[in-house]
């Protein structure tokens, strides 16, 4: 199974020169917990709502003043579509990211998975393997 099997398709992005502010009404919007920050469809960085409030918020920060590039993780772990879940789960672990941007052969971004789609599909797996072993198990 390929990480494009399980990555989500829709992807919150915002430039480098967008506002601290604009991006976190984004992700409010949105409902999600990061904004990929693009150059050309291609991730530079990555802003999570932990950025928000650690250097905005905890700093007093001016969010109209500040820039998603100055706010960013720069240069964010991505990978190909046609990783392998299992090789990305453990990637993320040695890492130490939530959130893994997808970017096709030319670097372009198509998608991303998040720490939360993994446990999603894991249970998932988990459930058909349960179903397979009470189909097989005798009645007590």
């Amino acid at each position: 199974m390929t990480i494009k099997d399980v990555a989500r398709e829709t992807v919150v992005t915002a430039t480098p020169e967008e506002s601290a502010m604009a991006v976190a009404q984004t992700m409010r919007e949105e409902n999600v917990g990061s904004t990929v920050v693009v150059d050309d469809d291609e991730p530079v960085g990555i802003i999570t709502d932990r950025d928000l409030a650690l250097h905005v918020v905890s700093e007093n920060a001016d969010a109209a003043e500040l820039t998603a590039a100055e706010l960013m993780t720069e240069n964010p772990f991505t990978v190909t579509e046609e990783a392998g879940v299992y090789g990305v789960l453990s990637r993320i672990a040695d890492v130490g990211v939530r959130r893994v941007p997808i970017v096709d052969h030319d670097g372009a971004i198509t998608g991303i998975v998040t720490l939360d789609d993994f446990v999603v599909l894991l249970t998932n797996e988990l459930e058909n393997v349960s179903e397979v072993i009470q189909g097989e198990s005798p009645p007590y």
